[in-house]
């Protein structure tokens, strides 16, 4: 009678401990995994990428991922291909690149894709079979029309204009100055560029090349600067030269880094799109494209707040560039 009583106690004690065990909280393990995504800027201290970031910042906290965000401190292929090396040893779901070199990147990217890492490029693209889709804050052909309009204007048609861009290698760059100089020789056969020179990324270099210019050409009408850095950087070379207003300053750019220029009169036209929208967006897309919403042959893509996206074949387009300008810039904070 004893062992049987001992029996059923030593039963109840063990159903018991199993009741509290069942009632205890999951442990971390059995949480479900947050998904990385890893964006990658040309140079991670150029302000242009700055504000791309707050863009993809605010899309990964509605979307509960977490945001790696890595890049050279200048623009450097073989930099950019070390870190995508890292994230694919860390096991990143999703990877979305701004390409300094179109070729140069590419096999690394194509490796990730390999290792089950879905990839996006923004701003600047890889080769078409190293990604799945390029998130194009404009068209080339409206970036360019754009820009060789604008200079055309202040003009007057004619004379001759140099470019300063980031880099000789930067697929973007290079794409967008094809553009230019198909509308000028289209539209503004008497435009007559003379010069192109790299600054790096950087706005001291980019002012050095600009003084540079305006020393070697006399009859220098304008500077189109095609990377954010350059166009205050070719500002303050012309407002140090006292030439402010007999050549003109354009170029892609950020408005709180050329307000002072615009509103002074030194720099006539900011010409670029809303970067907090292109970091935003590219995090909707990489994150769109892990759960499985973004599929190749998608006509449309829906971006949280931003609302909805036009899809051109591989392209998630964020939309047209935007002029800013003496009479607007002030709107305008980022």
């Amino acid at each position: 009678m004893k062992a049987a009583h001992s029996l059923h106690l030593l039963l109840g004690v063990v159903l018991l401990a199993g009741c509290q065990r069942s009632a205890e909280p999951p442990s971390q393990a059995d949480a479900p995994r947050k998904i990385t995504i890893a964006l990658l800027p040309k140079s991670k201290g150029n302000a242009y990428f700055v504000s791309c970031k707050k863009g993809a910042d605010r899309a990964a906290r509605e979307l509960g991922v977490e945001l790696l965000f890595d890049g050279p401190t200048d623009p450097d292929p073989a930099k950019q291909n070390e870190i995508i090396e890292n994230w694919i040893t860390l096991g990143v779901d999703a990877i979305a690149a701004a390409c300094e070199n179109k070729e140069g990147i590419s096999t690394a990217l194509r490796k990730a894709r390999a290792r089950g890492i879905r990839v996006i490029t923004y701003d600047a693209d890889a080769l078409p079979e190293a990604r799945e889709f390029f998130v194009n804050q404009a068209t080339p052909e409206g970036i360019g029309n754009a820009l060789m309009d604008e200079a055309a204007r202040l003009c007057g048609g004619e004379g001759e204009f140099a470019i300063i861009t980031a880099s000789l290698t930067a697929a973007n760059m290079i794409e967008w100055q094809r553009c230019i100089e198909a509308r000028r020789a289209t539209r503004h056969p008497n435009m007559r560029m003379v010069a192109l020179r790299p600054c790096d990324d950087l706005k001291d270099r980019a002012q050095a090349e600009a003084t540079a210019l305006l020393s070697a050409y006399p009859n220098l009408k304008l500077i189109m600067a095609i990377c954010s850095p350059a166009v205050p950087g070719a500002a303050e070379a012309v407002k140090q030269a006292g030439k402010a207003g007999r050549v003109r300053v354009i170029g892609l750019g950020l408005p709180s880094e050329n307000r002072r220029y615009v509103k002074e009169g030194v720099t006539d036209t900011v010409i670029l799109w809303k970067t907090e929208d292109l970091g935003y967006l590219t995090v909707h897309a990489a994150h769109a494209l892990v759960t499985g919403r973004l599929k190749a042959g998608d006509k449309t893509f829906r971006a949280g707040a931003l609302g909805e996206f036009e899809i051109q074949g591989d392209n998630i387009v964020l939309g047209e560039p935007f002029a800013f300008t003496k009479d607007n810039i002030d709107q305008y904070d980022f």
